[in-house]
């Protein structure tokens, strides 16, 4: 039998041989889909980042669980590490949706500069309620970007798919 994409396999191996092996995505899918990857587990690094500074706060501001009020010091932290919790699941998602219908690697770019901001923006909300504002305003608008790589490509897939419409192509012997 042969396959036109190479395929990868994980098996679990006894000393009689191979006892389980599990078929994955095509390889190639996966090497197009590293560098979204690579976003997704730095976002959880950078998530794990502000929760340790949340805990640090905690202990340095002497403020128990499950109080969430003391110090400004510490209440800006605190909402620094929420603020940013709350818009993870949004960049997550648009950020995959973006790589798979438009382009993984202009995704990748824009998810680097998200997660750019983002840390940029809990260092100045930590420092001034004031200081969060230019990576807060920076943040918003990479994620509307992917918003917009987003829509674009899901309009065009839908199309293609649907429709038996391909835009791009239309579009480009319309212009040569």
């Amino acid at each position: 039998m042969k396959m036109r994409e190479k395929v990868t396999s994980v098996g679990v191996f006894s000393p009689r041989g191979p006892s389980l092996s599990l078929t994955c995505r095509p390889a190639a899918m996966l090497d197009e889909a590293v560098g979204l990857g690579a976003v997704t587990v730095l976002g959880v690094l950078e998530q794990a980042y502000f929760s340790l500074q949340v805990i640090y706060a905690r202990r340095k501001y002497k403020v128990s669980p499950p109080c969430i009020s003391g110090p400004p010091e510490f209440e800006r932290i605190f909402r620094a590490q929420a603020n940013c919790s709350e818009y993870f699941p949004i960049f997550i998602t648009i950020l995959w949706t973006s790589g798979v219908f438009f382009s993984q690697g202009l995704s990748s770019l824009c998810g680097l500069l998200y997660l750019y901001g983002r840390l940029c923006y809990f260092w100045g909300y930590a420092e001034s309620a004031q200081g969060r504002l230019a990576p807060l305003y920076f943040s918003a608008r990479v994620l509307w970007v992917l918003i917009g790589f987003s829509a674009v490509g899901v309009f065009l897939s839908f199309c293609r798919v649907y429709m038996e419409l391909d835009l791009l192509q239309a579009l480009g012997h319309a212009l040569f």
